[in-house]
């Protein structure tokens, strides 16, 4: 098999998304070094497994910290965009749950980690966010309303948002898929690879003339039920957001679509189900154009496709990460061959008639 996609641009936006390189990881020692120079903080570190950074838990006397540590190949100004998120929600959208990052003692957002290698890596300290994710529990069609909710009035909140970074190069960015149809090359299967081209092909047509026009803002980017922390007994549903690391300018219906594409074959006999009850809920604070709403099982399916195809080529290529990456879309293809198999105008009609329903 080749060893990268086809086009210098497919390899030029994986570099960018700092998915094509494969790192020694930080050492806990150097770690904890940092946190106690320049954080004041002291306790014990517990690594998590995670698609590209390395990330720790810390638990100290006075509670609990996310520490997250940046590939080397990610910018200085793209982890600024993802702080300045996150900073700008706190500040004007206080009450969500939007997770908070620490300063260091010095007032800066981040460490700066320089490498015997010349490369760098940026440090952030975030409070640890307690409870369930999403991926976990098991939500009815109300609870997944409410967590779409939650992303409407993200999106709401960050409408005005702007950031010298926030047109960034992102391969999980869906406006960008028609440009990876060399990630095809690296799925072994054949029925995979025919299922692939059909969905290439239906936002080649459907999406692709339309990129232009659509209504665009910065976005959460990856707002899948692994960043979403719940409790059921809660009236809110949803006490927590994490992870920004994909945050870009994009067009709008792309952020639902994300978790939409993980909701996807939830229910097999139903697999659409799921993904426009959450579609519903974000609408209710977020409504999308009248006519892009025909665009969005489209854009799901486009990012499900995305998944399993970039997870395939990067099981290849960082073989430690291997068994996180093939986890988190070991139902991919069947997903996407059982909401193939829906009338994707009968989902459509679900999505506009629950529109109608809260307009």
């Amino acid at each position: 098999m080749n060893a990268s996609p086809a086009t210098n641009y497919a390899q030029r936006l994986l570099a960018e998304s700092g998915l094509t390189s494969s790192h020694e990881p930080i050492g806990e020692m150097l770690v904890s070094i940092f946190l106690e120079e320049h954080y004041r903080l002291n306790g014990r570190l517990e690594g998590l497994a995670t698609e590209k950074d390395d990330t720790f838990r810390l638990s100290t006397d006075s509670g609990n910290y996310l520490v997250k540590v940046s590939p080397p190949d990610e910018s200085e100004a793209v982890v600024a965009l993802q702080t300045a998120a996150m900073r700008y929600l706190e500040t004007t959208a206080p009450h969500l749950p939007v997770q908070r990052v620490r300063l260091t003692a010095g007032g800066d957002d981040h460490v700066t980690i320089r490498l015997n290698d010349g490369r760098t890596r940026f440090l952030r300290v975030f409070d640890f966010v307690e409870g369930q994710v999403l991926a976990d529990a098991n939500p009815d069609a109300e609870r997944l309303a409410r967590a779409g909710e939650m992303l409407g009035l993200i999106d709401v909140a960050l409408r005005p948002f702007t950031h010298p970074a926030d047109r960034r190069g992102l391969a999980w960015d869906i406006r960008h898929f028609h440009q990876l149809t060399g990630l095809v090359e690296h799925t072994p299967s054949p029925e995979h690879r025919r299922l692939a081209r059909s969905v290439f092909r239906l936002f080649g047509d459907n999406v692709v003339p339309r990129l232009s026009d659509l209504e665009t803002q910065v976005i959460h980017g990856d707002f899948s039920p692994y960043n979403i922390v719940v409790d059921p007994k809660s009236d809110h549903f949803v006490t927590g957001v994490i992870d920004f690391g994909d945050t870009v300018r994009s067009a709008v219906i792309f952020d639902p679509a994300v978790p939409m594409a993980n909701l996807l074959g939830r229910t097999p006999d139903h697999p659409w189900r799921d993904a426009c009850a959450f579609a519903a809920g974000y609408q209710r604070e977020r409504p999308i154009r009248v006519p892009e709403l025909p665009l969005l099982p489209v854009a799901a399916l486009a990012r499900l496709t995305l998944r399993a195809l970039i997870t395939n080529w990067r099981a290849e290529r960082a073989p430690e990460r291997r068994e996180y990456l093939l986890g988190h879309a070991k139902d991919d293809w069947i997903n996407v061959e059982r909401s193939l198999a829906v009338s994707l105008d009968d989902v459509v009609a679900h999505l506009r008639e629950a529109r109608h329903g809260h307009s």
